[in-house]
């Protein structure tokens, strides 16, 4: 059940991640909001994921740290779609 909850909350806070992303790239990504949420998303769970091996998730009160984590994930996540986006659109 936590997994199933962990996914819910990390789609959601993809919806500020990947435009937080967007924002922290350098230069222009061509890709949809839709893709840009996903990132963001993945890029949340990931970096959940991982703050929670590191053992941050367990503190008391906001999470600082592991948002940042998720936040780096995020501008990876959409880093990769957007290198992917531009490469398939430029063979085309």
């Amino acid at each position: 059940m936590y997994w199933v909850w962990m996914l819910i909350v990390s789609l959601i806070a993809g919806i500020i991640f990947g435009p937080l992303a967007r924002l922290i790239l350098p230069g222009k990504q061509n890709i949809s909001l839709g893709w840009t949420i996903l990132g963001g998303g993945v890029g949340a769970f990931v970096g959940g994921l991982i703050a929670k091996a590191l053992g941050v998730k367990d503190t008391s009160g906001p999470d600082w740290t592991q948002y940042l984590i998720q936040i780096i994930c995020a501008v990876i996540v959409v880093a990769i779609i957007a290198g992917y986006q531009s490469r398939s659109r430029s063979t085309v």
